[in-house]
């Protein structure tokens, strides 16, 4: 290929210039962020013993972020190996926590018999012991390239890939002499002075491909003197360092291209799928000269509303591509006959909607100034996108299932929230605010829809019950409440609880009282450890209550949200400390200096051992109770239902804390039972979630202890006593032991 001397000349400024410039992370082109760049990632997945490969779905992870499968040990970055007894992963370079990771090569090992990862070693032999977190770890996945869920999901196309034709046609249209230049074309930019000097104004640009995507991925757009010598320098110094095919390709995967279904369009990947229902390497020769036709105005030569337009600058490049001498003269007379021919597909939009518009105005928040701005940033989230893909496909399928099964809600404006937190830290995993199949106007049902939440909040009113219970003393869960007929005399008059089905049951243990969500019971606990004390637990707790609460908001007749719901369920997992649900993990600079780092240490709200015994009833009602649809064989599942005109469910298993909600978005009765409606979508999130996650950790708490108790009477009793039942008790909260010189005093109970 012809190089002339002023190319010679240019690359040697380059060179110099690039030796000028402060060195930078050795990277591909495609990783190198611009100032006014925007990445959304994901958490990094962390890689734990006692799971097995299987289960925390390593392979699936690694291949949704472009991983490729060896059939030996890897040679390069981005390769695994999966064998018996060792799983190899040669990770590449990447940035997590502001550090710089260069690429490694990782050896799990494996139990033979069912691939448990039992520790992990390095190519050069250091042990890593993988009992704790955060030792090893898959990198984050992007998730979007935007703080507004309106930029579609680029499709990367790899030039290799690629017919000639197709990334030919851009160059025709752009920059012709791109392999002849060294990131300045002298040529280009005489030609367009002329021109721009002859039409009395900004006629024709003289910008390189490499100019382009400085500008678009490093500078402010604003033309201006200043920015094109800027522009210049940096586009010698870019060639310098950067092969021309790599260049190009990360100029083919970024280039705006319209807007389709209100998502903007980046990259030839993206724009082929969205406008022609195919891969960029399928694109004919006159399809991809439309697209290269778009670059120079993509909304005032969109093919959707200005076919003629389209058309014309189309023929413009198709008649560059033969005096190029890069396409024959029949190929581009029977491209320029062909009509505009569109078969649009929806672009994929960028995943959890609602959770990227909750973590941007999270960060418009901390940092206005730098966003009124639109200086770029990088966000590590604390989204898992497994977890998050698992969460959407659930949603959609159990909301289909409920309108296929109940033709009354087809068209009410059925909806649903799913929040999966971390239990240990408050971590938000996995977030669906609505319908992943379109819910409307995209409201998000989880942080904005304030809704009663029933009896869910029942377990939280036992957190007051069981630690303090302020003059009656702690209660436990053998003691015994009257199941009876109750009016509670109040200012705005008598209030009577009633149960679910009407009937009393006479008197019950605490345990029973919640297996079954039995309401006049828990109204007789809240009156009896005092409104007060019960309403300031559940706020530490993290539910808003009004001030003064409603005595029934001991059953749930107060406004709450799937999320805060969520936090205050954190209690039962850590347990006895609140984690309030966080989005984002750290904000940086796209150059890597630290902007925010998110802490969240949580607080107190009761004791260890109260949270543990608490979490052991919601264990019942999942085993015995109206929580029983969430039974999944092999997990320890503690969960409980909510049903008002919404439907409810809360639980937690392994390290996951989650809450599942179903209503209408006008507030109208479902007409459903958290178990019928919430339920299954929570049991089915859970039963892939967890195993996909690392195991609980967290033992039983020093303050809890094991006694046999009589449930008739609610005294402690020998094992091996007729009627005796294992129980589990806070220690210094203990029913009163059977003695003999008590038989005839009758057994306290609750009234």
């Amino acid at each position: 290929m012809r190089v002339d001397r002023s190319c010679s000349i240019s690359r040697l400024a380059g060179l110099l210039l690039a030796l000028a410039l402060p060195a930078t992370a050795a990277a591909a082109l495609e990783d190198e962020l611009g100032r006014n760049e925007v990445r959304v990632r994901s958490t990094a997945f962390p890689l734990v013993a006692g799971r097995t490969v299987s289960e925390l779905r390593v392979p699936e992870r690694l291949e949704r972020i472009g991983y490729r499968r060896v059939h030996d040990r890897p040679d390069e970055p981005g390769e695994y190996f999966w064998g018996h007894e060792v799983f190899w992963l040669y990770r590449r370079a990447h940035r997590r926590a502001g550090i710089d990771h260069e690429p490694s090569l990782i050896g799990l090992r494996l139990r033979r018999s069912d691939g448990m990862i039992l520790g992990a070693t390095s190519d050069n032999g250091h042990e890593y012991a993988l009992e704790r977190e955060g030792r090893l770890w898959i990198e984050p996945e992007v998730l979007s390239e935007s703080l507004t869920p309106d930029r579609a999901r680029r499709r990367p196309v790899g030039l290799d890939t690629l017919p000639e034709h197709v990334w030919r046609t851009v160059l025709a249209a752009e920059d012709a002499r791109f392999f002849d230049h060294a990131g300045v074309d002298a040529r280009s930019l005489a030609r367009a002075a002329l021109a721009n000097v002859r039409a009395g104004r900004v006629a024709q640009g003289g910008s390189t491909i490499t100019q382009q995507l400085i500008k678009n991925r490093e500078l402010s757009p604003k033309r201006s003197l200043g920015r094109k010598l800027s522009e210049a320098a940096r586009a010698l110094a870019l060639e310098a360092e950067y092969d021309k095919r790599e260049i190009l390709e990360t100029y083919l995967d970024h280039v705006y291209l319209g807007h389709v279904d209100g998502l903007a369009l980046h990259g030839l990947g993206t724009a082929a799928r969205a406008y022609f229902s195919k891969a960029a390497r399928e694109l004919s020769l006159a399809e991809a000269a439309l697209l290269a036709g778009m670059i120079q105005g993509p909304n005032r030569l969109t093919p959707l509303r200005h076919v003629a337009e389209a058309r014309e600058r189309r023929n413009w490049v198709l008649g560059r591509m033969e005096s190029l001498g890069w396409a024959e003269a029949r190929e581009v007379r029977a491209a320029k006959r062909e009509r505009v021919r569109l078969k649009t597909t929806p672009p994929e939009p960028p995943p959890a909607p609602h959770f990227l518009a909750w973590l941007s105005r999270a960060i418009e928040q901390e940092l206005p100034a730098r966003i009124e701005r639109g200086r770029g940033v990088v966000v590590e989230t604390t989204l898992d996108p497994l977890l998050q893909e698992i969460a959407e496909r659930v949603v959609r399928d159990r909301l289909a299932g409920l309108r296929r099964d109940h033709r009354r809600l087809r068209d009410a404006g059925l909806s649903a929230a799913l929040v999966a937190l971390d239990g240990r830290t408050g971590e938000v995993l996995a977030y669906v605010g609505g319908d992943p199949a379109g819910d409307g106007d995209g409201f998000d049902h989880a942080r904005s829809a304030r809704r009663q939440p029933g009896s869910t909040v029942k377990p939280l009113v036992l957190l007051e019950a069981f630690d303090d219970c302020g003059s009656s003393g702690p209660l436990n869960p053998a003691t015994r409440v009257l199941d009876g007929p109750l009016t509670i005399e109040l200012p705005s008059g008598a209030w009577e609880p009633r149960n679910h089905d009407n009937h009393h049951r006479g008197p019950v243990s605490v345990r029973r009282a919640l297996a079954e969500s039995l309401n006049v019971p828990f109204a007789r606990i809240g009156r009896a450890c005092g409104w007060g004390a019960t309403a300031r637990t559940l706020r530490r707790a993290g539910v808003a209550l009004p001030d003064p609460p409603p005595p029934s908001f001991v059953l749930g007749a107060v406004e709450t949200t799937p999320l805060q719901l969520a936090g205050a369920f954190t209690v039962f997992a850590t347990p006895g400390r609140v984690h309030d649900p966080v989005p984002l993990q750290r904000v940086e600079r796209p150059g890597g200096r630290r902007l925010l780092v998110e802490r969240n240490p949580g607080r107190r709200v009761v004791r260890p051992a109260t949270a543990w015994v608490v979490r052991d009833l919601m264990r019942e009602a999942v085993e015995s109770g109206t929580a029983r649809v969430a039974r999944i064989e092999g997990l320890d599942v503690a969960a409980k239902t909510g049903t008002t005109h919404d439907a409810w469910f809360a639980g937690h298993a392994g390290s996951i804390v989650a809450v599942a909600w179903v209503g209408l978005g006008d507030g109208a009765s479902l007409g459903l039972t958290g178990a019928r409606a919430a339920g299954p979508i929570w049991r089915d999130f859970i039963r892939e979630a967890v195993p996909a996650r690392s195991p609980r950790r967290t033992g039983r708490p020093s303050g809890v202890i094991e006694r046999w108790v009589d449930d008739e009477r609610g005294v402690l009793v020998r094992r091996g006593h007729h009627d005796a039942r294992r129980e589990l008790f806070r220690r210094g909260a203990l029913p009163p032991r059977d003695r003999f010189w008590r038989i005839d005093r009758p057994t306290p109970v609750l009234r």
